[in-house]
């Protein structure tokens, strides 16, 4: 399986960087994992709905330049399904014995995805109805993935 995880903005910190190679590393022996990061527009305090539509519109564009046509879109949004990290991983391993081997996690700006984004996704998850960081989101996103995997072969993980 191929996995994308496409995220708006740049990493700066360096701890986030640091969990993310160990992640990285890790999920190495069960598939192939790319990260790629979109350029985040400029959004000062206090924009209008226009101001803000215009920013993920723009952002959404960028995202979706770097989605092949054959690949299943799991976009992360506050409204989407929530779900344990066994279902995460059922729904992984149904997409690869329905010949699914391209998978694109989404993690949209500080402002959310666009509604073209919204409607390119094939399935939306929710990790919580908290804001988290979506820098944060891409450690936490591979540590669900990686344990995902390890549910899926019956290996030990720490509950």
């Amino acid at each position: 399986m191929k996995i994308t995880i496409i995220s708006v903005g740049k990493l700066k910190e360096k701890y986030l960087k640091q969990g993310i190679q160990e992640y990285l590393k890790r999920l190495s022996s069960y598939a192939k994992v790319d990260i790629i990061e979109v350029a985040d527009e400029k959004a000062p305090e206090n924009l209008s709905e226009a101001e803000e539509k215009q920013v993920k519109d723009k952002e959404g564009e960028r995202i979706l330049q770097a989605i092949s046509p054959d690949t299943y879109v799991i976009t992360l949004e506050i409204e989407g399904k929530m779900l344990s990290s066994e279902q995460l991983a059922k729904k992984m391993d149904e997409l690869a014995l329905h010949g699914k081997s391209k998978l694109a996690f989404v993690i949209g700006g500080s402002l959310g995805i666009s509604e073209a984004v919204q409607q390119r996704s094939n399935f939306a998850i929710s990790f919580s109805k908290m804001t988290f960081p979506h820098q944060l989101m891409r450690l936490i996103l591979l540590e669900q993935v990686y344990r995902g995997f390890r549910i899926s072969r019956g290996e030990p993980y720490h509950k």
